[in-house]
């Protein structure tokens, strides 16, 4: 990844708050050179890997479940740029006309094979096609949906320096996000106020501490926390 020049960036990321980040990452170019290579060739090689689980979990979507096998989400990464995330389809198909874009523990639109998916994770495997297009890395604040960016705080826009990512430290602690909202009566609210200022503290500070090998960590953690480890 190459960082962009400050009178480069969008104009709702050059503000006194997100400068100070800016000079973190500025300092640190040749580790964001080894982060993208990481990322493309890491994709590369899981896609191969992939490709035969992958074909698996489709067609079990397609026989649990009618609709498409992806859910195509709209999304933010660096630079306030807009794409569409990879994901397999873990709910019916019109999920999100009949509900929240954040998804409770015992969500009623989650299909049996989507509850086994986001059980291990495995619906994000697709995001590999992310990671080889550069928009997404491996590790990285999680992509939000465009409703939720629109009401960032100006420090937030920082985390928007960097691809979105798979996973984060914020993620690995948040990792049960769904079950802090089941028995919320207003879960977009609960998310906004109380939830993502917790996440975005994590995340800001990732960015300050950021380093390759720091990235590595955050990927060993993800795996263990996974495989059930907890981590405060």
């Amino acid at each position: 990844m190459v960082l962009r020049k400050w009178e480069e960036l969008p104009e709702c990321m050059r503000t006194d708050e997100v400068r100070p980040y800016y000079e973190v990452l500025k300092k640190r170019r040749g580790s964001l050179v080894l982060k993208r290579m990481v990322d493309l060739l890491g994709g590369l090689v899981l896609l191969v890997l992939l490709a035969i689980p992958m074909f698996v979990i489709a067609v079990m979507i397609k026989l649990d479940s009618e609709g498409s096998v992806f859910y195509r989400q709209e999304r933010i990464t660096a630079y306030s740029k807009h794409f569409k995330i990879h994901k397999f389809r873990t709910m019916v198909s019109n999920a999100d006309k009949i509900g929240t874009e954040v998804t409770i523990g015992n969500d009623s639109r989650i299909t049996k094979v989507g509850a086994k998916l986001r059980g291990c994770r495995l619906d994000e495997l697709p995001q590999v096609l992310d990671l080889i297009s550069g928009n997404m890395s491996f590790v990285g604040t999680r992509p939000e949906a465009v409703k939720y960016v629109e009401k960032y705080k100006p420090e937030y826009m920082a985390t928007l320096l960097l691809p979105a990512g798979i996973t984060s430290e914020a993620s690995i602690r948040y990792k049960d996000e769904a079950e802090l909202l089941e028995n919320a009566t207003d879960p977009d609210r609960v998310y906004m106020e109380e939830i993502l200022p917790q996440k975005m503290r994590l995340n800001l500070q990732a960015i300050k501490e950021f380093s390759f090998f720091g990235d590595m960590a955050t990927m060993f953690r993800t795996v263990f926390a996974v495989l059930g480890k907890e981590y405060k």
